[in-house]
């Protein structure tokens, strides 16, 4: 996914009330941008992080940049705005990028299901019916566990959630539910930074999440988890990583 217009780089001041962010420009300005992102952003909104942001060019917004790419703790671009996950990943089952959810003819976003008034991020469906409809929930990644490092490449380990989030363990329910009606359950882990080799649950940070993935997963719930080439130019998912859940 390319941005449409080239992003504006700053420095930041601080993140606060989940959606505020104070960045400095390189042109000398203080200005207050969105940030399209409600987690905790661990290890990714540090004061004095180079970040870039986008100029909305909207006079009716009262913030009108918004906070797209920032610089970790590790030095490592990190794509934080959740709101564009689905395109990611749709464009990477569009270019042949997840070899997992390939042979449907329709993909369709934000479709109602479920006993608990869910929303599924993607319903990729076949034109004659041929196959199970297969339903993906995809969750940003922006943390990484410092302390899990792959010593044969020398990477770390993405986590989620980095905040304990109900809503997420409830759309592990729905997707078991999904299963239990014959048809496919795909929960998604798009990670929007490179420097990263495995992905965990974070247990340490919301331990019922962790458990009800591998509930699920033993209920047949897929897994999948991707990572991105990020810049800011462009952002792209490149490749699957393995999955722990020991």
């Amino acid at each position: 996914m390319k941005f449409q217009t080239p992003l504006v780089s700053g420095t930041l001041i601080k993140r606060y009330k989940r959606f505020l962010a104070d960045v400095q420009l390189e042109d000398g300005r203080t200005i207050t941008a969105h940030s399209p992102n409600t987690g905790a952003m661990q290890g990714c909104a540090e004061p004095g992080s180079p970040v870039w942001l986008r100029d909305t060019a909207n006079p009716k917004r009262k913030y009108p940049y918004a906070w797209e790419l920032t610089t970790s703790l590790e030095g490592c671009l990190v794509g934080i705005n959740t709101g564009i996950v689905n395109r990611l990943v749709e464009e990477a089952i569009n270019n042949g990028i997840v070899t997992g959810l390939q042979g449907y003819s329709q993909i369709r976003s934000e479709v109602k299901y479920g006993r608990e008034n869910s929303r599924i991020d993607l319903l990729l469906q076949s034109g004659d019916g041929d196959r199970a409809d297969c339903y993906v929930e995809i969750k940003n990644v922006t943390a990484v566990d410092n302390a899990i490092v792959n010593a044969s490449v020398d990477k770390g380990t993405a986590i989620f959630p980095d905040a304990v989030s109900l809503r997420a363990t409830r759309h592990l329910r729905e997707l078991m539910h999904v299963v239990e009606q014959g048809q496919r359950g795909v929960i998604f882990f798009c990670i929007q930074r490179e420097d990263i080799s495995q992905f965990k649950p974070a247990d340490s940070i919301d331990p019922e999440y962790g458990q009800m993935l591998r509930k699920a997963i033993t209920h047949g719930v897929e897994v999948m988890a991707y990572k991105a080439i990020v810049s800011p130019v462009e952002i792209h998912l490149v490749q699957a990583i393995p999955v722990s859940c020991s």
